[in-house]
């Protein structure tokens, strides 16, 4: 959960995470885990993750779809993060998955940089992200 505070300040949302630990947890290491996750240790200290999970695109078919990829202020610019996205791929070979796919935020250029000058990553414009929150799901007249 640091690593996930982390991220949301990094930016600029702390106030948008609302999932506790206990659900985080859960949903990773519980009965029927939806996520999976990568992570970059060293000395027993986490420096960094990787969380994926399977999307299936009615186009495209299964995917790895990139949730989150955070490595610690005091760790970046060390080759973390090109190492979990490397394996990232190499799971997505193994899986056989059809692609990959993730969000990066418009002003983050250092994250849009890596992925396409690294990988010719295609950053594709035209979408916006849409949610619904569980007030809303639970307030919903149905």
């Amino acid at each position: 959960m640091e690593l996930v505070n982390e991220l949301a300040l990094f930016e600029r949302a702390p106030e948008e995470v609302t999932v506790t630990l206990q659900e985080f947890e859960d949903a990773g290491f519980g009965k029927n885990p939806v996520w999976k996750a990568f992570v970059a240790e060293s000395d027993g200290l986490i420096l960094g993750f990787a969380v994926y999970y399977i999307r299936y695109s009615t186009w495209k078919g299964q995917r790895l779809y990139l949730e989150d990829l955070i490595v610690t202020e005091a760790a970046r610019g060390k080759g973390i993060g090109k190492l979990l996205f490397d394996k990232l791929i190499v799971e997505a070979n193994e899986l056989g998955f059809n692609g990959m796919s993730w969000q990066v935020l418009d002003w983050n250029e250092p994250a849009i940089t890596f992925y396409q000058k690294k990988y010719g990553a295609a950053v594709e414009a035209g979408w916006l992200n849409a949610s619904l929150s569980k007030e809303q799901l639970m307030a919903t007249d149905l």
